[in-house]
């Protein structure tokens, strides 16, 4: 055996050992049952781990903000005013990644911003998904007038801009961190309305809610136990979707001053504040608040995509 096909096997033998699903027969053939090849799908992409690995890491800290932050995030020090990051010369400790114009340190206010962007993110896509699973499954069961002024009311509310429903709503409503989460999830709703009653009005003829029809069930144990347990995989699928979402609106209305007041530390603010002195050289004050963000987006995104693919039927083949 040349040198070559040696390690060609060897290499070979490598990557079919990094991770074999278990397999079942029946009748003679072998099968990867479904939740195997799941499982398979998740323990071989390494893209996914990884990024599950950085989300789980971003989560940790920011949960865990107070120990893990090396200073007050709104403590400011005239002194250290636009310090650069510690490799640089002039840098110090414990500004590791500098200060903003008003000596504010910029890692501190990015560990308490995730935990912010997150709040924010998690909690808005929840009231969503309650409103509008409720509004979309009594309006595919009972049909009628509610059906039909819930569909309007969801062609309207889609026909606009979210951002644009967003900043009318914080004009009218105000500043503040629990005002911003309802107004994202009021403007959050009509897509889980929409999805829900597609899929209830796909499986409300089906026989085994006409047979729950036929033995007397009452209609919110219909909706409940049969129709809401089947349109529940595609709303998990947009909620995943619709996170990074609401993160990034979330920084977007912080940076226009329309967001979080200015004594909550967020990644937005601190990407406003730092644009302030982009281009006098103090780079540091929003380049890095900004590349946490996208790192943050871009993790959630990745691990979305991939529960997407592996919770539609018609994506399933290609996980």
């Amino acid at each position: 055996m040349s040198i070559d096909s040696a390690s060609a096997n060897a290499a070979s033998h490598l990557a079919e050992s990094y991770y074999s699903p278990p397999r079942a027969r029946f009748w003679g053939f072998e099968y990867i049952p479904a939740e195997r090849q799941l499982l398979h799908s998740f323990l071989s992409n390494r893209l996914v781990l990884g990024a599950l690995a950085i989300l789980v890491i971003l989560v940790f800290i920011a949960i865990f903000a107070h120990w893990v932050a090396p200073v007050d995030p709104l403590e400011q020090t005239l002194k250290a005013r636009l310090t650069p990051p510690i490799w640089n010369e002039r840098g110090t400790s414990p500004y590791y990644l500098g200060t903003d114009r008003l000596g504010r340190d910029v890692l501190s206010n990015i560990i308490y911003g995730l935990r912010i962007s997150l709040l924010v993110g998690f909690f808005a896509v929840g009231i969503s998904l309650v409103i509008g699973l409720t509004l979309g499954l009594t309006a595919g069961y009972r049909r009628g007038f509610w059906e039909t002024f819930i569909m309007r009311a969801v062609d309207v509310q889609l026909s606009l801009p979210l951002i644009m429903v967003a900043l009318c709503f914080m004009v009218i409503f105000g500043q503040g961190l629990w005002k911003m989460i309802v107004v994202l999830a009021i403007a959050g709703w009509a897509e889980y309305a929409r999805t829900v009653r597609g899929t209830v009005l796909s499986i409300r003829e089906k026989e085994y809610v006409e047979s729950a029809h036929a033995l007397g069930f009452g209609p919110w144990t219909i909706m409940v136990k049969y129709l809401l347990i089947n349109s529940i995989t595609p709303v998990l699928v947009l909620s995943a979707v619709q996170v990074p979402r609401v993160i990034i609106l979330e920084a977007t209305l912080s940076f226009l001053g329309l967001g979080v007041p200015v004594t909550t530390p967020s990644i937005g603010l601190a990407i406003a504040r730092g644009y302030q002195v982009l281009f006098s050289g103090s780079w540091w004050a929003s380049i890095f608040p900004g590349l946490a963000l996208m790192l943050l987006v871009a993790c959630i995104n990745i691990v979305a995509d991939w529960v997407r693919d592996a919770l539609e039927p018609r994506s399933r083949e290609q996980v």
